[in-house]
């Protein structure tokens, strides 16, 4: 079980009606959905499924509409945060709603900031009951709202509120004065924004606790004035002014900086009431100055001090309560990953920090890489912050950290690497970081992610780049994923050779007779590619993939581990009845068959090479060679496979006995046969994870022809026809047993005994 716990049951149901909408909605006349039947929510219930809906990224104007129904679906905490959701789809689902939260930082789709507060005050219970609203990321469009009775509206008209962030908004000096006549006012984040003049702040001094005025760049008021107006904010606990160290003029914030300077060496007097200080990103800051603000303010709980050189002071040391964002060790990077989520430069300094102190990391840790995770989520489009949190991510799953943390976070780790694929895919760093991270085997084999979007940015990224470590890694990954999408794989996508380069990967090697890591990838790669499916192997064979494998075939004879990738590959061919005239070349066979009747040549190389043979021969009217090739070949096939030892190793997987059951059917001759049981039997008895796998695929041929094969076959014994070694083994639970088979099965055994006694 994952070590964070099963999902909760309430997320589980919220998940599937995201998922079911189409099927739970009809759809009014302007498109917009509605759900056919609706129960009456919890109200709480309804807040989280427009929470996951958002998170989810299904919000827009059509799905937002269910929640037109104020009655059975009641909102008060809502979020429609990075959605794409107009004025009108705004107005008509979310205005009706008495709303204390409301969350739309980052709204696409056109919805201004206007459009959101003259939609807010035309429901009258909004206007006193909203306490909680968010706005960053949104031009306000502040000209375009109309007056109200001959008072324009404004934020002044939501008189409940007690939070607003406006932070990397078009919000001005004048804006500014109606915010700040709002009564209740404790929270004001004004970060990023065009404002000059701070005086306005004087208006609410009674009643603002929380002021975050983070990169003020147009900032135009003497340090004087700055610390006047700081220190008219009676009931001010928590100051954030702070700034952006990656300014290219440093000019920009010297008044800050100095009245930063004058705010710590000053009287304690001075905001008396302060128990948080941020001011990241400042210069010219000294040690001293910060050791004696510390020590005159006994009641402080946070300082921000990252990218300001100073936070190793020697003072800070000793406040182990005191907590501080800052470079001096993992704690105060991590407090700075989970403060700044929203401020792209203070991320950044934190990775770059982050990444530098787990470069040796020997134990696990999942918070840590939770909060990497979150810094790449809240900053999607950044490639300064993908840089390096991928590069902190693979210092962080590497080697074995990653088999001690949760499967979910390593799901979700794996989907924002996807995520940075897809986005940088001409970054060759950013590529290469998220391949080391992926190329794990217990990240590839267990964890469960989008596999087939994974195999396809990586075959993609593998078809414009040859750069030979990246290339390693990179076939590695494929030779695994593609064995793991399974039916998922499209000729359109991953099974076009001449788009993925494998096979001038395996003829780059095979020209100089190189044996590497990179070459059995990509061979491997191949041959999953293969499986199952057609399409690839006639786009294989289109590419002149066969003439390559003769040449591979013949050249790599001293190499079984070489060999049994290129007869896999040539395996699943065989199994495509309209590609097996395509094998019908007597040289091929003749040489296959070598390999086949060679008992120095290993049984894994001799299995496979019968693969072939079995299917070619099983179909006579398609045998377009001499027949007395396929009745020598039939003859060997059941020799050899009688002097064929148990294997120990895991070999081959399939994914299902399809292709055996023509070769099962009772007029096969008795080498075909007994090549298919025999193959059946190697893989249902070596690994005992996949055996629910194979019980499934042998329920689904016929079990019974296949227990009367091994049992008849048993008693022609005296023939010299045939002898299974060993019994099959229990394949299958009693209970999945037709009692015929079960009667062969014992009766195999028995006969089984007495031919050894």
């Amino acid at each position: 079980m994952d070590a964070e716990g099963p999902q909760a049951l309430c997320d589980l149901c919220l998940a599937q009606v995201c998922c079911s909408l189409d099927a739970l909605c009809s759809v009014r006349a302007d498109g917009s959905m509605s759900l056919i039947w609706a129960p009456l929510f919890p109200q709480e219930m309804a807040d989280q499924l427009l929470q996951k809906m958002t998170t989810k990224g299904i919000l827009n104007d059509t799905t937002v509409g269910i929640f037109r129904n104020c009655k059975e679906l009641r909102l008060r905490r809502a979020s429609i945060r990075s959605s794409p959701v107009s004025a009108e789809a705004f107005r008509l689902a979310l205005c009706p709603h008495r709303l204390l939260e409301l969350d739309a930082s980052w709204v696409s789709g056109g919805l201004t900031g206007a459009d959101i507060i003259s939609g807010l005050a035309s429901n009258p219970e909004c206007r006193l009951s909203l306490q909680r609203l968010s706005l960053s990321g949104l031009r306000l469009d502040w000209e375009s709202l109309e007056e109200d009775g001959g008072v324009r509206v404004g934020f002044s008209s939501l008189q409940g509120l007690r939070m607003l962030n406006v932070a990397n908004t078009d919000v001005n000096d004048a804006v500014l004065e109606d915010i700040c006549t709002l009564p209740h006012l404790e929270t004001l984040d004004i970060s990023c924004s065009a404002i000059s003049k701070l005086t306005a702040l004087l208006k609410c001094n009674s009643t603002l606790r929380f002021l975050i005025a983070h990169k003020l760049q147009q900032l135009d008021m003497s340090p004087a004035r700055l610390l006047f107006v700081f220190n008219q904010l009676h009931a001010l606990r928590h100051l954030d002014f702070s700034d952006d160290h990656f300014a290219v003029d440093d000019s920009d914030g010297r008044v800050g900086d100095e009245t930063v300077r004058q705010l710590l060496e000053g009287s304690p007097e001075v905001l008396p009431s302060l128990v948080s200080l941020d001011i990241s990103g400042r210069k010219r800051i000294s040690e001293a100055a910060i050791g004696a603000f510390v020590q005159s303010r006994s009641g402080l709980v946070f300082l921000g001090l990252l990218a300001t050189g100073v936070s190793s002071c020697d003072v800070l040391s000793s406040k182990k309560n005191l907590k501080i964002t800052g470079e001096a060790d993992e704690n105060q990077v991590c407090e700075a990953l989970r403060r700044y989520r929203d401020q792209e430069c203070f991320i950044r300094e934190a990775l770059v920090h982050l990444y530098n102190l787990t470069t040796d990391a020997d134990k696990p840790q999942p918070d840590m890489l939770k909060l990497v995770v979150s810094a790449m989520q809240s900053h999607p489009t950044s490639l300064h912050v993908h840089l390096v949190a991928t590069a902190c991510v693979f210092n962080l799953t590497t080697q074995d950290l990653a088999e001690a943390m949760s499967v979910s976070l390593l799901s979700s780790t794996i989907a924002q690497l996807l995520y940075a694929m897809k986005t940088f895919p001409n970054h060759h760093q950013v590529q290469k970081n998220c391949l080391l991270a992926l190329c794990s085997d217990y990240i590839l084999q267990d964890v469960p992610f989008d596999k087939y979007l994974a195999a396809t940015l990586v075959i993609n990224w593998l078809s414009s780049h040859e750069d030979p470590t990246l290339q390693r890694m990179a076939v590695a990954v494929i030779s695994i994923l593609v064995a793991k999408v399974k039916t998922l794989l499209t000729h359109c996508a991953l099974a076009s050779c001449r788009k993925i380069q494998l096979l001038a990967i395996v003829q780059q090697k095979a020209m100089v007779g190189v044996v590497d890591s990179t070459l059995k990838f990509a061979l491997s790669a191949l041959w999953n590619l293969t499986d199952e499916m057609p399409a690839a192997a006639r786009n294989f064979i289109e590419c002149q993939g066969l003439e390559l494998y003769e040449e591979v075939l013949e050249s790599y004879y001293s190499e079984p581990s070489i060999q049994q990738k290129v007869l896999g590959l040539l395996n699943n061919i065989a199994e495509v009845e309209e590609l097996q005239a395509d094998l019908m070349e007597e040289d091929l066979l003749e040489h296959i068959l070598s390999l086949l009747q060679d008992s120095q040549v290993e049984v894994g190389v001799r299995y496979f090479a019968g693969g072939i043979l079995a299917h070619l021969s099983s179909r006579a009217e398609a045998w377009t060679l001499e027949g007395e090739l396929r009745t020598t070949i039939l003859e060997q096939l059941h020799d050899s496979i009688m002097t064929w030892t148990q294997l120990e190793r895991e070999m081959v997987s399939y994914r299902s006995f399809h292709p055996f059951c023509p070769l099962l059917q009772p007029c096969q001759p008795s080498g075909v046969q007994l090549w298919a049981v025999w193959a059946i039997h190697l893989v249902c008895s070596q690994n005992s994870k996949t055996h629910k796998h194979y019980c499934r695929g042998l329920t689904e041929i016929n079990s019974g022809s296949l227990f009367k094969i091994m049992y008849d076959k048993q008693q022609d014994t005296k023939a010299g026809r045939i002898c299974i070694p060993s019994p099959l083994p229990l394949l299958l639970p009693p209970s999945l047993w037709y009692p015929r088979c079960r009667i062969h099965y014992i009766l195999c055994n028995a006969a089984g005994r007495q031919n050894r006694s």
